[in-house]
């Protein structure tokens, strides 16, 4: 414990320590360059809030007159009513899911690492993490105005401090912001555990998640989503400079609706990385291994599917066409993919299954995640139908080849289901194939025009994102694992793996009699 204790302040200290400098705003989604008129539900320029000032006032005199923006309360509440949902997806979704596929004798392991790393992440997301991802810095990462969330409250003025959404003259609550996104926070590091299940130290867990979140899951969130928001672009001449103080990645121009790198392949790297670091289980490929309790597997997938519509439709800040469209892929792809992975598994094995149907639900979940607002109907479909198939191979063929310990599929399904998506988010994003493009000009939020897009170079785009992700992720958690495995260590003793992490990490048992 004095290890773990020791670890946990190493990796705290380092994280308050190595990065820059702040100020707020917030996004998910990046686009390409031509344009066309503005969409529905994106603002024009000329609906922001106007400053009521004579024309020979100075321009400070005229942004002083400038009303302050409201929240509308119909965003606040969705925006709640999502935070909630995603938290259904980790607690008890899945928590049960991943509890169902292990041996009885690690259900309430399980159990624990998801729980109590969701609950550490939200502390530390509140202390520094909301900060570094979501504040001015550099293209990397964000700096430390919003360190231990100051600034949220005015108390002389009586005022909450607001986020940007995607439209001009439109803002939520930061505070509202702030927990929506701490709950991606915690479902991502939580992800990671079902790679490395059975085998490994409930102390190991917790240290290495305080590492990662820190120099992986931060800078990535900071790299795809940190942008200053629609306002910030008041004219052509500005443009390029409230570009520049964008994250990496946004700067780039690649669409992440709601997280198919920064949730998904980011989680399932670090997955991959720890199932070969931590090695494989005892008696894996020699003895049975089979889920303890399918029945809990459905009830946690289900869960995830419900908790998803939050997770992607809220994403879009705000209840708009955008939040609706979102709402309608998520359960489109969803799916397409359980049927996909069925009809794949009818045809390999002569049978379709009930853990089949729960891991294809994941897998539409997962692949529809970066496109949810950025594709029409069809392509929801259609992204759904090939994520359900090419994470069949993933689980099957590629963990073969892989030669991993991958316990429950974390990389067979976030990785290869978070890379299909992330690229198929650039093809289907096109007008010309049902999507609604995307904003190629801030300052007047146009479209970009049928005829200007590229669906190669947003593919190109989106596969920069989806390889730097990959590298980044991989490199850090290779050196938080080492760092572990140096001081606590990865796994616990064979005897304790053969009598269960329940009792040998708990004390308790999931099931008795």
């Amino acid at each position: 414990m004095k290890k773990l204790l020791a670890t946990l302040a190493l990796g705290l200290s380092l994280g308050l320590g190595v990065f820059g400098t702040a100020s707020v705003a917030t996004a998910q989604t990046a686009a390409p360059a031509a344009v066309t008129a503005p969409a529905a539900d994106a603002k024009p320029a000329d609906a922001a809030p106007a400053p009521a000032a004579p024309a020979a006032a100075a321009p400070a005199a005229a942004a002083e007159a400038a009303p302050a923006l409201v929240p509308n309360k119909g965003d606040i509440a969705w925006m709640m009513v999502s935070t909630i949902l995603v938290i259904l997806m980790v607690i008890p979704g899945l928590a049960l899911f991943y509890g169902g596929l292990v041996r009885s004798k690690n259900m309430l392991s399980v159990l624990m690492q998801v729980v109590v790393t969701f609950s550490m992440i939200t502390v530390l997301w509140f202390i520094y993490g909301y900060s570094l991802a979501f504040t001015e810095g550099n293209a990397f990462i964000g700096g430390f105005d919003r360190l231990f969330m100051k600034g949220i409250w005015d108390n002389a003025a009586g005022t909450f401090a607001n986020a940007a959404t995607f439209s001009k003259g439109v803002v939520i609550p930061e505070i509202t912001f702030a927990a929506f996104q701490a709950t991606f926070a915690g479902i991502t590091c939580a992800l990671i555990v079902g790679a490395f299940a059975e085998r490994i130290k409930f102390s190991a867990v917790l240290a290495f998640m305080v590492l990662w979140f820190t120099f992986s899951y931060l800078p990535v969130a900071h790299m795809v989503w940190f942008w200053m928001g629609p306002d910030a672009y008041t004219a052509k001449e500005v443009a390029d400079e409230m570009t520049s103080k964008a994250g990496l990645i946004w700067q780039w121009g690649a669409l992440d609706f709601a997280g198919g790198t920064v949730v998904h392949i980011n989680a399932a790297v670090a997955g991959l990385v720890g199932a070969f670091m931590v090695g494989k289980r005892v008696g894996y490929g020699r003895e049975a291994m089979a889920p303890h309790s399918l029945t809990l597997t459905m009830v946690g997938a289900s869960l995830l599917w419900v908790g998803w519509f939050g997770f992607n439709a809220g994403s879009a800040l705000e209840a708009n066409g955008f939040a609706a469209l979102a709402f309608i892929n998520t359960l489109v792809a969803t799916a397409g993919a359980v049927l996909a992975w069925c009809v794949g598994e009818a045809l390999m094995r002569g049978k379709a299954s009930m853990l089949g149907a729960a891991s294809g639900a994941v897998a539409g979940l997962v692949a529809i995640t970066p496109a949810a607002g950025n594709v029409g109907i069809g392509g929801g479909l259609v992204i759904g139908i090939v994520a359900g198939f090419a994470c069949l191979w993933g689980v099957n063929g590629l963990k073969k080849m892989l030669g991993a310990d991958d316990s429950l599929d974390v990389f067979g399904v976030h990785g290869v289901g978070g890379i299909v998506g992330a690229l198929l988010t650039g093809v289907f994003n096109s007008p010309a194939l049902g999507g609604p493009s995307a904003v190629g000009d801030w300052v007047t939020v146009a479209m970009v025009a049928p005829d200007a897009y590229s669906i190669a170079s947003q593919v190109w785009i989106q596969a920069k994102a989806v390889l730097l992700t990959i590298v980044w992720s991989g490199v850090v958690s290779v050196v938080a694992f080492k760092i572990v495995d140096l001081t606590i260590g990865l796994r616990v003793t064979e005897e304790e793996e053969r009598e269960g992490l329940d009792i040998a990490s708990h004390g308790e048992s999931a099931y008795h009699g």
